[in-house]
């Protein structure tokens, strides 16, 4: 008996609580974090689900592994991280729109495998919902401990794709950017999310499905005979075919040439590891998305990401109702690094605190960028006990440096 497909927005109508405008209808529900991540990745096409459970990623496997089957779409709980990343790899190859989630010790063991996706071009998204760590942690307590990890884990240069939502909304939004960023540049692309984020509920309108902007990759268009997976172009951007489709290619962790069988020419390496790192650095206008409140007349910055940026937000506008002069900067893309606007937008500033739940990541990307400053003008506050950063505590230490 077949199945009806349903559109996420659908699923959505449940959860609205009261009557909303007739031009809202069914768009407006009260979602948790972890929730939009799951019903963005539908809106984005994704049709295939691996994955095994972690807290405090649990939801999305939960309401994939109950959504995606009616949409015809395939949900398997894998035996562990490990094999998650190398399931969601093959699905991508067989043409799929293919994810995981995970939180950070299920990250540290797909980092190898999150290397071979990039290596071989395959479109993928791994969520990381980050918790406590390091090891089993605090699995139930926020930590932003995984942003470095989330760059330079897997071993090799293999350059990052990595968004950082502040927001339920957000999730979802970026949650489709990731999807549609993978398939764009065949690559693996990582959504980083913190506990908090996951597991808090807010209110979300969420777009018309018709206005949704969802990207699937490139098909070839020359024959079989002519096909190369690997292919050249100025913008590295390249066709992808998918197994069963009639066209050969080779599939390798090994370093490889345009028709991916391994080679030890080190001008074939080269182009290889060209290609990996100029998808990323020749479309950085593409990539990168940044947020700046209040820095037109800011002489004191806040530089803050996820949660952090939520607390420091409510900060900056305390701090402006007492005449402070601050504002705050928030990547909505982590990696690559927002370096030429985040260093543009520090130019003119004399303070800069970095709040992060770590023992300082952010803040070396901070130092690099702003090497005119001196060690008191970079101000670190850094928490990874299991608890956030409080707006009272960002204002009283932006009160001191006033």
């Amino acid at each position: 008996m077949a199945t009806k497909k349903l559109k996420s927005t659908e699923y959505l109508k449940s959860l609205v609580k009261t009557e909303p405008a007739p031009e809202e209808k069914h768009r407006i529900a009260l979602l948790q974090g972890n929730q939009a991540v799951a019903y963005g990745a539908m809106d984005a096409g994704v049709n295939f689900f691996a994955g095994y459970p972690i807290t405090p990623s649990t939801e999305i496997a939960e309401i994939l592994s109950e959504e995606l089957p009616k949409r015809g779409g395939v949900y398997v709980q894998m035996e562990d991280e490990i094999a998650s990343i190398c399931a969601i790899t093959g699905a991508s190859l067989t043409g799929a729109k293919a994810l995981t989630a995970t939180s950070g010790p299920g990250f540290s063991l797909m980092q190898e495998g999150i290397g071979y996706a990039k290596i071989t071009e395959t479109p993928c998204v791994v969520v990381n919902v980050q918790r406590m760590g390091p090891s089993t942690g605090m699995p139930t307590s926020p930590a932003q401990g995984d942003i470095m990890q989330a760059k330079w884990g897997s071993h090799g240069d293999s350059p990052a794709i990595v968004l950082y939502p502040d927001s339920v909304r957000e999730s979802y939004e970026l949650t489709i950017r990731a999807v549609n960023l993978s398939e764009k540049y065949r690559t693996c692309v990582i959504l980083l999310l913190d506990e908090v984020i996951g597991h808090m509920r807010e209110a979300v309108t969420l777009p018309d499905l018709a206005n949704v902007r969802v990207i699937s990759r490139i098909k070839p268009t020359v024959p079989p005979h002519w096909y190369k997976h690997y292919d050249e172009n100025q913008k590295y951007l390249s066709p992808l075919a998918s197994y069963g489709e009639g066209y050969r290619f080779h599939v390798t962790g090994l370093t490889h040439d345009s028709h991916g069988f391994p080679t030890n020419k080190p001008s074939e390496a080269h182009e290889m590891m060209e290609r990996l790192r100029k998808k990323i650095t020749h479309n950085i206008r593409d990539l990168v998305q940044i947020e700046s409140r209040e820095m037109e007349d800011a002489k004191i910055a806040i530089f803050a990401a996820g949660i952090m940026s939520r607390a420091a937000k409510q900060a900056v506008a305390q701090a402006r109702a007492e005449g402070i002069p601050v504002g705050i900067l928030r990547p909505l893309t982590i990696w690559p690094f927002p370096d030429d606007a985040v260093r543009k937008m520090l130019r003119n500033v004399d303070t800069v605190i970095v709040p992060e739940l770590n023992q300082g990541q952010l803040i070396h990307e901070i130092r690099r960028l702003t090497k005119d400053k001196s060690d008191g003008d970079l101000i670190s506050m850094q928490r990874c006990d299991g608890a956030l950063i409080t707006p009272n505590e960002i204002l009283r230490k932006i009160k001191e440096v006033h």
